[in-house]
């Protein structure tokens, strides 16, 4: 009997931790990361874009925090996917180029969130290679014509003895366009055309388009939302909700401007208490974030930096300078940009060359009418920019002043100081990351027109590859205190 009741008692203890340790698991916040394709920082409602029809990403900032200098690393779909996921720099993570998988070795922030006891999931557009099988349980590659139709159907089969980690990925906005009846159509003589773009009826058209597919994401965005309070976990789970890159037009996606480069990031969660901030961050501070949520310790490889502190509000801000990068992207390119404050600067490696992207030729509605318009003398100076050739080797821009960037002062005097400082901080990020310019770097694919070009194409050397830069971790300059200069 005294054997039996010992036994009896060593049983019920362990047994108890066991529902303890389950119980906790479960009340372990669940992270729902909600990635669009292709739309741009100011193309949603509470970013002040009257147009467009975004009311469920606009409720959940009511409710949430506004990020208003969220930075993705560069502007092209599966490198900034790569530099999410791992928390690294385009050539660090070894997939700096458009298309280019993300290697086995990489480190992927779902994957410790999986072996820490989450249920890890992805549904919609991946793009980052088949090496994300091992991130995530279950892949599904979404349904519908923006992929987003599965997400509420993943969401209610999930195990419900785990704490969650979900990773929607929505192929809106990116062209072709599609339509349905799950978002409004939009009157293209209603809008209001950005300035690099030419105002004329295809790029009104263009827009009504790309419009509808905004709104379409908005729709499924609230589909999420509501499936997570009808399950009763909405306050324990903290969504965050953002963009690739910039939207598919001339002079904003695959370009360093803030058309291109800077996210719409929404983010609601436990304890998150509504406010708009201006703290500049970057895409690769998402994965220590979303560990520290967890409570996981933060891998050595990762190049970002937590901004927790600032969700439960002990900080304001958490890093000085963001860095993002312009590699290959159906056109050669290597630009390399530093933003401190309002101010921006940008180096081109290559200002000999036309600085053009897929959606700047002339295969889509808004880039013929663009094109068109150069051949007749019927743009302005704001509209000529992806006409440039040579182009500036140095372009410097303060946003007070000049949000959409059209105006180059790096060479008036009054800002040398300026000048001279961010050249150094961009100077030391290149140098600590291991960045190189390749010698024999991808060549042009497709011509002006949007077509191959004749002969055979193939990848060449990418930047940091003579460095081994995918092997090094250290994230360059964070805070002033990284720089060993001054900027007076």
């Amino acid at each position: 009997m005294k054997y039996r009741s010992v036994f009896l008692s060593v049983l019920t203890v362990f047994f108890s931790q066991l529902l303890f340790a389950q119980t906790a698991g479960i009340n372990r916040p669940n992270v729902v990361l909600i990635i669009a394709d292709d739309i741009g920082w100011g193309d949603i409602g509470c970013y002040g874009n009257k147009d467009v029809k975004t009311p469920n990403i606009d409720a959940l900032s009511s409710s949430g925090l506004v990020f208003n200098n969220m930075y993705v690393t560069t502007s092209s779909c599966s490198p900034s996917r790569c530099s999410i996921i791992s928390g690294r720099y385009p050539h660090n993570t070894g997939a700096p180029e458009l298309h280019d998988p993300l290697p086995p070795q990489q480190f992927m922030f779902p994957e410790k969130l999986r072996s820490a006891g989450y249920y890890t999931a992805l549904s919609g557009k991946n793009h980052m290679g088949p090496v994300v099988k091992k991130a995530f349980e279950m892949i599904s590659p979404g349904k519908g014509p923006g992929a987003e139709e599965d997400w509420v159907t993943v969401l209610r089969d999930r195990p419900k003895d785990k704490p969650f980690f979900l990773w929607f990925a929505s192929n809106d906005a990116h062209r072709d366009w599609q339509f349905n009846d799950k978002a409004p159509r939009y009157d293209p003589e209603k809008l209001v055309v950005p300035p690099m773009l030419y105002d004329g009826m295809k790029t009104r058209k263009d827009l009504a388009s790309y419009y509808h597919e905004i709104s379409r994401f908005d729709y499924y965005v609230g589909n999420v939302i509501a499936e997570l309070k009808r399950q009763g976990i909405y306050e324990n789970t903290y969504i965050m909700v953002m963009s690739d890159n910039g939207s598919p037009f001339p002079r904003n996606k695959a370009r360093l401007y803030d058309s291109g480069i800077k996210t719409p990031f929404v983010l609601a969660g436990p304890g998150v208490k509504a406010a708009r901030i201006q703290s500049l961050l970057s895409a690769v501070d998402i994965a220590p974030t979303v560990l520290d949520i967890a409570g996981v310790s933060k891998d050595q490889r990762i190049q970002g930096k937590s901004f927790f502190a600032i969700l439960n509000g002990k900080e304001r801000s958490t890093r000085d300078f963001v860095f993002a990068e312009h590699n290959w992207h159906v056109f050669q390119s290597y630009e390399r940009m530093v933003r401190y404050g309002d101010w921006v600067y940008i180096r081109n490696g290559f200002p000999e060359r036309q600085n053009l992207s897929g959606e700047s030729a002339k295969n889509f509605p808004a880039g013929t009418e663009l094109w068109n318009a150069y051949e007749e003398g019927l743009l302005n100076d704001r509209q000529k920019d992806v006409f440039l050739k040579p182009r500036p080797a140095e372009e410097l821009y303060n946003l007070s002043a000049d949000p959409f960037q059209f105006t180059n002062v790096a060479a008036a005097d009054r800002n040398k100081k300026i000048l001279l400082y961010l050249r150094k901080v961009l100077d030391t990020w290149i140098e600590e990351t291991g960045d190189s310019k390749p010698k024999n770097p991808t060549p042009d694919r497709d011509n002006a027109e949007g077509k191959p070009l004749p002969g055979e194409w193939k990848k060449g050397e990418k930047p940091g590859e003579i460095n081994k830069s995918s092997s090094i971790n250290l994230p360059g300059p964070i805070i002033e205190k990284d720089i060993k200069i001054t900027k007076n």
